[in-house]
């Protein structure tokens, strides 16, 4: 039998179980086998629930201890952080109002601990070496030979030279105008009579050079150059996340210097330039004069994590060269119908939700630790358990923290900011089409063709899914309804976008009118 005992100083509730004597647990004199084996019953079931008993309440003490040893450590940072803030005088937001950095581990370094769950990227190993054994195969035996070609891939990614060339032309503007743009300003702002015109006028230069260099010139350049989709989707992805940098650092400098005005002789603070360098590179897009550091490189970190971007970037090839190219190479030859269109769609959904995978592991996971680990940045939380999501609104918010702290702090809170917080919604919906917006322009100038399949899905299933499957949902059906409507998601995008670049090359433009670059050629070009 069990009895009750008092709790003890962890608030865990304890049993002590007294185990039943032999003689206790058989029939008195005279019992025969039938009453033995009733016996050996009820001695494996109370056994059992011994068993159960035990197991929950180790586990039970275990999550109080985790518990305690998570909570006190996150408080004790907190506090210290607080007291900091609170004593330098460069911080331009409070801890409550801004983003807080923390030294936390990624979410999949602390899951593949786990044997379990290291067993699935086992997995994904095994089908990255099948894909090699079977392209092989297939090469040897339809021509003779044992070689892997990885023509695609280098087509992909050339012209480097000129990559390099107009990285490093945005790397120098973006460190320089910016900084050297808004110190100029603040060391005028508290001097100058009229601070207003002062400040609409370094905000019109600043705008008119963010839009020559950072704006037009990768345009320019991917177009003049006819740089390839790799290469392409390099410099429009750089150009962006410098656009969203320079304006992270002048948006928190700008309200520090006009809040605290100089004593009289002294110079205005302003960040130091290896601070917003720094910031240029880490893998973050909210600015702080510092960041928590850890206390050195893991060396065989950087080497394992540069392999394993390296193991995607093939694993990707595989799949468009063995899952994508024959199929839509075929499709390409044979008339349209909708019975082509929904196989077709239907085909793509495992290259689509394999691509899906392997970028957010690629990028979110390996090359941001990547950078982080070289820049001993401490705060990896660049993601959350976005596949345990149960709503789309939770899936925004957890797939990417990096670019959604930076929608969320510049777009949607300065919007309420400025709305004086009445218009929630409407906040919530320009952050949709800003991102919507970005996201058709990446994959617009990457694959060199307007096809805004991107769009629709962010501005109009986005929003719908945002406000249906929203943070109320909380049944596990619901996980199963999300993947679902992104398997089919990423199936309907890997389908259009290859029967449109296919398109695109057996039905070339005959000019460059606008209604010509803005209509997909899939949707005339005779097969």
């Amino acid at each position: 039998m069990a009895t009750e005992q008092p709790t003890n100083a962890n608030g865990v509730r304890h049993r002590s179980i007294l185990a039943h004597t032999p003689d206790e647990m058989t029939n008195p004199a005279g019992s025969g086998d039938g009453a033995k084996m009733d016996d050996a019953a009820q001695w494996h079931k109370h056994a059992q629930r011994v068993k159960v008993t035990i197991l929950q309440q180790i586990q039970d003490q275990l999550n109080d201890i985790l518990d305690k040893a998570l909570t006190q450590p996150v408080h004790a940072s907190v506090n210290g952080k607080a007291d900091k803030v609170a004593s330098s005088s460069f911080r331009s937001q409070r801890m409550d109002d801004g983003k807080v950095f923390m030294d936390r581990a990624s979410l999949l370094d602390e899951l593949f601990e786990i044997n379990h769950i290291r067993t699935i990227y086992h997995m994904f190993v095994a089908v990255l070496l099948i894909f090699c054994v079977s392209t092989l195969t297939v090469d040897y035996i339809d021509q003779g030979r044992l070689v892997l070609e990885f023509d695609l891939l280098f087509y992909a990614f050339g012209k480097l030279g000129t990559v390099v060339r107009v990285w490093a032309l945005m790397l120098a503007y973006s460190l320089f105008v910016p900084y050297y743009g808004l110190r100029v300003w603040a060391s005028l702002y508290h001097q100058c009579t009229s601070k207003l015109g002062l400040s609409v006028g370094t905000v019109l230069v600043l705008a008119a050079l963010q839009t020559s260099v950072l704006g037009l010139l990768p345009v320019y350049v991917v177009v003049r150059h006819q740089l390839p989709p790799a290469s392409r989707f390099i410099v429009i992805l750089e150009q962006i996340r410098f656009l969203m940098k320079s304006y992270s650092f002048m948006r928190e400098s700008a309200p520090v210097v006009i809040k605290n005005a100089p004593k009289r002789g002294e110079k205005v603070r302003f960040p130091t330039c290896s601070s917003y360098l720094y910031f240029l590179f880490c893998p973050t897009l909210i600015y702080r004069e510092s960041y928590p550091r850890n206390t050195h490189i893991r060396w065989k970190y950087v080497g394992v994590t540069l392999t394993m971007i390296l193991g995607c970037l093939f694993y990707g090839y595989f799949i468009l060269v063995r899952l994508c190219v024959p199929v839509f190479t075929s499709e390409s030859q044979q008339p349209f119908s909708k019975r082509a269109m929904v196989l077709a769609v239907f085909h793509s959904i495992l290259p689509g939700i394999m691509l899906l995978l392997l970028c957010f592991f690629a990028f979110l996971h390996c090359w941001l630790n990547l950078f982080g680990e070289l820049l001993r940045f401490a705060d990896r939380m660049f993601y959350k358990d976005w596949w345990n999501s149960t709503s789309f609104a939770n899936y925004y918010r957890t797939w990417n923290v990096v670019v959604h702290d930076w929608l969320y702090y510049y777009g949607y809170r300065d919007f309420l900011w400025l709305s004086k917080r009445k218009f929630r919604t409407a906040a919530m919906l320009s952050v949709f089409i800003v991102s919507a917006v970005v996201h058709e322009y990446a994959f617009t100038m990457g694959f060199g063709f307007f096809y805004p399949v991107m769009f629709c899905l962010f501005a109009i299933f986005g929003v719908v899914f945002n406000f249906t499957m929203n943070d109320k949902r909380q049944s596990p059906v619901f996980n199963i309804i999300m993947w679902a409507c992104l398997f089919l998601g990423q199936g309907v995008q890997v389908c259009l976008y290859c029967q449109e670049w296919y398109a695109q090359i057996r039905c070339p433009r005959t000019g460059n009118s606008f209604w010509e670059l803005v209509t997909p050629r899939s949707w005339s070009c005779g097969y």
